[in-house]
Order: C-alpha cells, then sequence, then structure tokens
C-alpha cells in the first residue's frame, strides 16, 4: 500500500504546514510563510534552519512486516539521522553522511502489532514521498499542543542523532503533539514572534539565551516575553528554560550564571509562565557535551529526562 500525500499528512507530526514539490515530494514546515520570510531577510544561518525537518516524525501503529519511502534532502547542517523506533526501542538508523541526498529507505518490521515512530533528521531539511507500508496503519494519539522555541540545542544538534535529541527525549515520555521552532544561533528575538494562523498552542516551552548571554543587553529578553504574552494571552502556561552550563568558556561562567539568574526574575514577572534552571539540568562535564556547549547523546538523554521531572514536579 502506497499512501498518498494526503494520507501521509495524518501520520505525519511536527508541521505547522504542509508543501507539495513539482516532482511530488512532501515537504513540512514547522514555521509560517511570514515567519519564514522575516529569517530570510534577517540572518541566513536562521534561515537555512528554519525549514529543517527538525523534530518531525511519522508515527503510527501498525501490523505490517516493512516499510520505505522516498526522501530527498535538499539541505543539510550536521551529519544527523533518519531513525526508527518500534514501541520505544531504535531498530534502525539511517545516517546522512553515509546516504545520498536522493533515495530510498527500506525497514523491516517485528511480526505483531506495534508503535512506529520515525524520526527525520533534525538538522538537515528532508523531503518525503511514496511511502509503501504492507499494511494497515493507525495514526498515533498525541497529547496536548506545544510550541517549542529555541536554539540549536532545542533543534536537535549535538547528538547527531535524530531521535536522541533533548526534546525528542521528553516526548517520548510526554507524548506532546510538538512543533519545535527550535534553530541554530537563535536568540531572545521578539520579531520572528507572529501569530500563527489556525494554530492555539496548550503550552509553550522557551529555551532560549545561550548565544547572547554575554551582550548585557536585558531589554530583548523583556520584550521577547511581552510580545509572546501579548500573542497567545496571560492564560497559556509558558515554560522558561534558562541555559545550560557551557564548558567552552569557563571565564564566561560568571557572566552566564548572572544572565540565568535575570532571566528568571524576568519571566517571573508574569503568572503564567515558571522556570526550569537549565543549569541543573546536564551535569557540568565535558563527557555530557559534543563541544563542551551542545549535549551529546547521553547529555541529552539525561536533559531530557530531567526536564520531564521538572515539568511533573512543578505542574506545568
Amino acid at each position: 500500500m502506497v499512501l498518498t500525500n494526503e494520507e501521509l499528512k495524518e501520520i505525519y507530526f511536527g508541521a505547522y504546514e504542509f508543501g507539495e514539490t513539482k516532482d511530488g515530494y512532501l515537504q513540512a514546515f514547522q514555521y509560517s510563510k511570514k515567519q519564514i520570510e522575516y529569517f530570510e531577510g534577517a540572518f541566513e544561518m536562521w534561515y537555512e534552519r528554519c525549514t529543517a525537518s527538525t523534530a518531525k516524525t511519522l508515527e503510527f501503529t501498525t501490523s505490517a512486516n516493512k516499510l520505505s519511502f522516498d526522501y530527498k534532502i535538499i539541505w543539510k547542517g550536521s551529519p544527523d539521522s533518519f531513525e526508527i523506533t518500534v514501541d520505544g526501542l531504535v531498530t534502525g538508523i539511517k545516517y546522512v553522511k553515509d546516504i545520498m541526498d536522493v533515495g530510498t529507505i527500506e525497514w523491516e518490521l517485528p511480526e505483531g502489532e506495534k508503535n512506529v515512530v520515525i524520526y527525520l533528521p533534525a538538522d538537515a531539511t528532508a523531503l518525503i514521498k511514496n511511502f509503501t507500508i504492507d499494511g494497515k496503519v493507525v495514526p498515533a494519539v498525541k497529547g496536548e499542543k506545544v510550541l517549542w522555541l529555541g536554539d540549536s540545542i532545542t533543534q536537535g544538534y549535538g547528538p547527531l542523532r535524530s531521535s536522541n535529541t533533548y526534546v525528542s527525549v521528553a516526548n517520548k515520555i510526554l507524548n506532546y503533539d510538538i512543533l519545535n521552532q527550535g534553530i541554530g544561533g537563535y536568540v531572545y528575538d521578539k520579531k520572528s514572534l507572529m501569530k500563527m494562523e489556525g494554530y492555539t498552542p496548550d503550552k509553550i516551552i522557551v529555551a532560549l539565551g545561550t548565544n547572547q548571554y554575554g551582550d548585557g543587553d536585558m531589554s530583548v529578553v523583556e520584550e521577547y516575553y511581552e510580545t509572546l504574552i501579548g500573542i497567545y494571552g496571560k492564560e497559556i502556561p509558558i515554560l522558561c528554560i534558562t541555559p545550560l552550563w557551557r564548558g567552552d568558556s569557563v571565564d564566561g561562567l560568571p557572566v552566564l550564571t548572572d544572565f540565568c539568574e535575570k532571566v528568571k526574575k524576568i519571566a517571573e514577572k508574569y503568572e503564567n509562565v515558571k522556570v526550569v534552571e537549565g543549569m541543573k539540568l546536564v551535569p557540568h562535564f565535558s563527557e555530557y557535551f559534543l563541544d563542551n556547549l551542545h549535549p551529546n547523546c547521553l547529555g541529552c538523554e539525561i536533559y531530557g529526562r530531567n526536564l520531564v521531572d521538572e515539568i511533573k514536579r512543578i505542574g506545568f
């Protein structure tokens, strides 16, 4: 059975809207056209990454024994991966560095009914079509709609494994219906905050600041939260995650710590904003990081699980 692109959308999560290329590939977007236009004029690095297949998944239940799909990679940021999990266990990995830019991925599945999740690359832009499976697919049932705003760590750079970003780790437990607007190099920037027609999240998570902690200008943080709440109101719960530990600049740690405290004070002014301290989520040792800045697989696993514990503890 080959799914049409319309049928494929039913099992496709992490997208705000879709487009179809002339050669029939389905492309998913996590930003609105107006937001993408803003990034195009603002900074090339942001523009390249704002349409990446960040945190986009195919999720369904099936009794099928094999599946395949055609893919096309139109942009690559880092050597990420396509991955498949069956009942939560990773059973297949295709690294972007090891495959052609255009091709077909095939995976075999074990006997019986199972829950399947296919993760698209976090730091690349992958388009898909001709999803073929030898059995019926039932779309996954997701929970609350959550808008995730962040930088490269939220986008998923660091583990170089799409199923092991901290957002993916957390969401395996939380089962949010997420829209991940993390972008490498991003900062507290109110200009990208725009009302997306037809989309209202149940919750919002903000994880920004590590790319600007040395600026000293806290007005950008204040204006960001003012704008965010101006768009979504004072009723939607918002979670602020302050920056993680950085080991790439030991001399800068006092500045970073001071910045985190200031962000916390700003965020806590709003009744619907709760704060989680990033410094307490990942151990302050190099072995938990790819480059002393971005958590690696181990760091992301711990980050995601500790974040879930904090979300439950504070009742977010």
